[in-house]
């Protein structure tokens, strides 16, 4: 048996350090027990259902339900493996969807990644969140050097725009908050614009010239955003919904689905969990092969990501690092947790 310290998310904006014990022997044919170096805190998903804007944490049995084990961006070292393990060897340095905890138990049929050499390892923790991001270019069809505009700078926003931008299309980024919009442009994003709606459309027309967003992209997962953005979509474009809506909205549906309609535009879903973990025949994409991708751009100084962690705290820090990413957002653009 091994005692272990995990992060818990104990009710609505609760959340504590906590030990428990593991068993650290006895592992099944494919699990791998791994030593934790570093985590990722994800603005998203975590702090939807730190701060109860996901109604599931309230459903006894969900998979988010109070007390919740949070983290899904791991990075440490193997220390053990079961007899069936083929993708990892004692001494491995990986990539995982683990969680925040000193040593987890995990199966490898979900994603394990090597990290590379001499990859700085909260970067390697980091980049989970491009494997949110990216896939936007996954689903979106990109011919033509097209416009793209994406809304919502902050972290993936921020790293779908780089993203589109290393496939050779031409990226504006809408957020309306100014810091947001100077570190985009810190991130080699060449257009971060922001006002009002009409503002907004006004700017993106003079930038294309008139050709509008042929790829449109929410990455905020907020209702009134996709709104916008498809006021903003050239026709025959594209909608690419990357953030996942999660606060009820009223609004005209009718509206929307006939600007959908009349003008021809595509609405793409992009939640990640659609992809394999691993390569199938027939599938181009998985999230082993994604990671891939951004491992390699990390290595070639094609993606910024050191400029989006605001902060490399401690896990006993982890109330500090919820409510600074919670209350002020602008201060704490992304948080990974040292647990060496």
């Amino acid at each position: 048996m091994r005692t272990i310290k995990e992060v818990v998310v104990t009710g609505q904006n609760q959340v504590e350090l906590q030990t428990r014990e593991i068993d650290d022997g006895n592992l099944g044919a494919r699990e791998l027990l791994i030593e934790t170096e570093w985590t990722y805190i994800s603005t998203g998903t975590e702090l939807a259902n730190y701060t109860g804007r996901d109604p599931n944490v309230f459903r006894p049995g969900a998979w988010c339900a109070y007390p919740w084990r949070s983290g899904y961006a791991n990075v440490g070292k193997v220390v053990g493996i079961g007899s069936g393990v083929s993708r990892a060897k004692v001494g491995d340095r990986v990539f995982t969807y683990g969680n925040h905890a000193s040593v987890v138990r995990y199966n490898e049929d979900r994603l394990v990644a090597n990290v590379p050499d001499g990859l700085d390892l909260s970067l390697a923790a980091a980049s989970r969140m491009a494997g949110v991001a990216c896939t936007g270019i996954i689903v979106a069809e990109i011919t033509n050097n097209p416009w793209v505009v994406v809304f919502g700078l902050g972290m993936v926003g921020n790293l779908a725009a780089q993203a589109f931008g290393i496939q050779g299309c031409r990226v504006i980024g809408v957020d309306p908050v100014e810091e947001r919009r100077a570190l985009a442009k810190r991130c080699g994003i060449p257009y971060a614009i922001g006002g009002t709606e009409d503002e907004v459309k006004e700017q993106v027309r003079e930038i294309t010239g008139g050709a509008m967003g042929m790829i449109t992209v929410d990455a905020v997962g907020h209702s009134p955003v996709c709104m916008q953005a498809l006021g903003v979509t050239a026709t025959h474009g594209q909608m690419v919904i990357l953030g996942s809506p999660r606060v009820a909205t009223e609004g005209d549906l009718n509206k929307a689905f006939n600007d959908i309609h009349m003008r021809w535009i595509t609405v793409r879903g992009a939640l990640e969990w659609c992809l394999p973990m691993y390569p199938t025949a027939g599938n181009r994409w998985s999230q082993h092969s994604k990671q891939q991708m951004i491992f390699d751009w990390l290595d070639r100084g094609k993606l910024h990501l050191d400029p989006l962690i605001s902060h490399r705290l401690k896990p006993e820090q982890i109330s500090q690092a919820y409510n600074g990413l919670r209350d002020t957002p602008n201060i704490y653009t992304g948080v990974a947790l040292d647990w060496n």
